[in-house]
């Protein structure tokens, strides 16, 4: 069970809020998901403007957070179904539910401030804990057992590929062959054996980054649910995506440019919308957030 300061809720901060809820919402009375609801943050803004009809879905993979978010919008409760699953298995959940489809759909692809605050869940090169970092701790394997599983040469591509980490063939070495690798302190330890000092906190925060993807297999959930968007929505409904890497945001990109072509979405961002100056001050993690919004038009 996750030990969460109580601190680590009360300042967590939902990105680009307004953008969401504007851009989101049509239909007051409509079906809106969150396929990564976390705390809740944007959950409980999206409810404030849906009417006696209104429903709600919140998705996530995190069963902590998940538990936190029922906790936060239980004014809320009677509207709302709480599912421990993937955003990728969004027709699955739609179905069992009996919903043909969605009127707006939420994607925030970023980590939330709980995950990065409990040490032992290994998201965080900040502190010592487990080398866990995965979203569901009751599937899968750890970050540590990853590591263990494949070979010096699949963890440089890993951390080239999802990290862009120009140091990856030696900090795979180092990954590798250190006496053993259980915690963040263990891989912090490789990340600075294989690094100059200049700038070293970014190659942290790239190999944090690439190994969680792998060990959550995010680009593959993300592809699977681009798949299968355009029968998510209802005619004019709308989605909006938030993601904080480069690799996720072409995803979205060349998704929502192939539905165009096709004629079934029109794309309402034509560049993608950024946290304004003073949001970027009051909450640094909204500083490399993009959001990409479409609606489906056939």
């Amino acid at each position: 069970m996750m030990n969460l300061p109580q601190k680590a809720i009360s300042v967590h901060k939902p990105v680009m809020v307004s953008e969401v809820v504007s851009n989101l919402i049509t239909d007051p009375n409509g079906i809106y998901l969150d396929g990564t609801v976390g705390l809740g943050g944007h959950a409980l803004e999206i409810l404030k403007m849906l009417g006696e009809n209104g429903r709600f879905i919140g998705i996530d993979r995190d069963q902590n957070a998940l538990k936190i978010a029922q906790d936060n919008l239980t004014h809320y409760s009677s509207r709302i179904n709480f599912i421990n699953d993937s955003y990728a298995h969004c027709d699955e959940i739609l179905k069992r539910l009996s919903y043909k489809n969605a009127t707006g759909i939420l994607l925030d692809l970023g980590l939330s401030s709980a995950q990065l605050s409990d040490k032992q869940r290994g998201f965080s090169y900040d502190g010592n804990g487990a080398l866990d970092m995965r979203f569901d701790q009751d599937s899968g394997i750890s970050a540590a057992d990853f590591i263990k599983s494949h070979s010096e040469e699949e963890i440089s591509d890993i951390l080239w590929n999802f990290g862009e980490e120009r140091f990856s063939r030696k900090i795979a070495h180092n990954i590798k062959y250190s006496q053993g690798m259980k915690t963040t302190k263990d891989l912090c330890e490789a990340i600075r054996k294989s690094t100059p000092p200049k700038n070293r906190n970014r190659s942290f925060a790239r190999v944090f980054q690439a190994l969680r993807i792998a060990v959550n297999d995010e680009l593959q959930h993300l592809n699977n649910f681009l798949g299968k968007l355009h029968h998510l929505l209802s005619i004019g409904g709308r989605i909006v995506i938030i993601s904080y890497h480069s690799l996720e945001d072409r995803l979205v990109k060349y998704s929502f440019k192939k539905l165009k072509e096709e004629s079934k979405l029109d794309i309402l961002t034509k560049k993608p919308l950024t946290a304004s100056s003073l949001e970027v001050e009051l909450n640094s993690r909204s500083k490399s957030a993009k959001m990409r919004v479409g609606e489906r038009i056939a």
